[in-house]
């Protein structure tokens, strides 16, 4: 009897100990940080091979030390960011399959697009299936066909960027002395360059200047120096350009061949602001006056762009992406303060709560102010007119700063003095 009395007060003890255990099992799993729950994971497909992937990689880098930074200061809502991400290769028709995982098996929170027009194009359906805030990275006017009210552009060309990207330039032009007379419009026969054609005939109607040449060329052509011939025979005050990245690096080798002669030349050439194109044409640059969206200027240095800055150059050439990075990287970075600062505020990752937060909200960021508008594009925009000037040789060192890409426009923001075309190549 002794004997199964005591097996029993045994049993009864073991039974509580276990009990014990767990509770403190539990508590132990109650108090645990924050940095131990599911990850906040943002997902996005990114160009890491094809075309794009220049730009695509100096983006990623800058999301990633955003990511770093953000996690050591805990993360969005109390858990670590997670970046989850597959190469879109530079090809629109990879994106619904890449973001169909990235949602339905990644179970990621929130989404960011890739980089360019086409790409941003592509994950807008995406986005408005799913009810998902979208950041589009570098696109033209790409919720004029959707309109949907979640999807935000970080590129500062607000709702009639072709316009916004040619305004500077003319407003350069106005200031030579004599004033200019007439311009020479040449494009590629594509979209883009419908569009940076009425761009640039609504400046130069606003000029009151005179066009002496308005024709596109095939997207496909490579050799362009008889369009520049065709250009120089009409004797043009200004040759306002709109080419993508190997149309721009034709067009400026071209000119350089055939000696163009005019006041001044440029205007909207997609992929002269990137360092692989710098130090590939080098001093052929020279005159040239091509948009920019940011540059060190002194009155560009918003609080944490250099220091940002310094750090992303750091490590760039060990990641083998553009080791300046001043076109792409800073705005990577903001693009992802914008939405990240939205969740804190809204302390969600609904698409109904941060959409309306987004809109209602300027946020500060590395590149300045960020304020959409009601399309979702930059409420007004900030683009820059800059002038390349004593470029010797091709080492991109000399790109770094603003003594060799010298901001001439808008005034505000100036660095420094506009040439002519033809003084600055001497």
């Amino acid at each position: 009897m002794m004997q199964r009395r005591t097996r029993a007060t045994g049993a009864g003890g073991f039974r509580a100990a276990v009990l014990a255990t767990l509770a403190a099992l539990s508590m132990a799993a109650a108090s645990l940080p924050a940095a131990a729950e599911e990850p906040l994971k943002i997902g996005f497909g990114m160009a890491e091979t094809g075309p794009l992937a220049g730009t695509g990689k100096s983006a990623l880098l800058a999301m990633t030390i955003w990511a770093e930074d953000v996690n050591a200061k805990g993360g969005l809502l109390g858990r670590q960011v997670k970046l989850i991400h597959y190469d879109d290769q530079s090809n629109p028709a990879n994106v619904p399959a890449l973001y169909a995982k990235l949602i339905d098996l990644d179970k990621v929170d929130l989404i960011i697009s890739g980089y360019a027009t086409p790409i941003i194009a592509s994950t807008i359906p995406i986005a408005m299936q799913h009810d998902m805030v979208l950041m589009g990275f570098f696109g033209l006017a790409n919720n004029a066909k959707f309109k949907y009210d979640k999807y935000f552009g970080i590129f500062p060309a607000g709702e009639k960027p072709a316009l916004a990207i040619m305004q500077p330039f003319f407003d350069a032009a106005m200031t030579l002395n004599p004033k200019p007379k007439t311009v020479a419009a040449v494009y590629p026969e594509m979209e883009f360059g419908q569009s940076i054609k009425n761009g640039v005939k609504t400046a130069a109607a606003a000029a009151g200047l005179q066009t002496v040449y308005d024709q596109g060329f095939p997207p496909s052509m490579t050799d362009l120096t008889t369009v520049v011939r065709q250009i120089q025979a009409t004797n043009p005050d200004i040759v306002a350009i709109g080419t993508q990245p190997g149309q721009s690096i034709a067009i400026v080798r071209a000119i350089n061949e055939v000696g163009l002669k005019a006041k001044i030349v440029g205007g909207g050439m997609t992929g002269l602001q990137t360092t692989d194109a710098e130090g590939l044409l080098g001093e052929q640059l020279n005159g040239f006056v091509n948009f920019n969206i940011w540059l060190p200027a002194p009155k560009m240095q918003y609080p944490g762009v250099m220091d940002f800055v310094k750090r992303y150059q750091e490590r760039a050439k060990a990641a083998g992406v553009d080791p300046i990075g001043y076109y792409a990287a800073p705005w990577a970075y903001a693009e992802l303060q914008v939405l990240g600062q939205a969740v804190e505020a809204t302390k969600s990752t609904a698409g109904d709560k941060l959409g309306p937060y987004i809109h209602a909200t300027t946020f500060k960021t590395i590149i300045g102010d960020v304020k959409f508008g009601e399309s979702g594009e930059w409420a007004q925009p900030r683009m820059l007119a800059a002038q390349f000037q004593n470029v010797k040789g091709n080492d991109i060192e000399q790109f770094k700063g603003t003594d060799k890409v010298v901001v001439v426009s808008p005034a505000e923001y100036k660095s420094g003095e506009l040439l002519s075309f033809e003084d600055a190549r001497r």
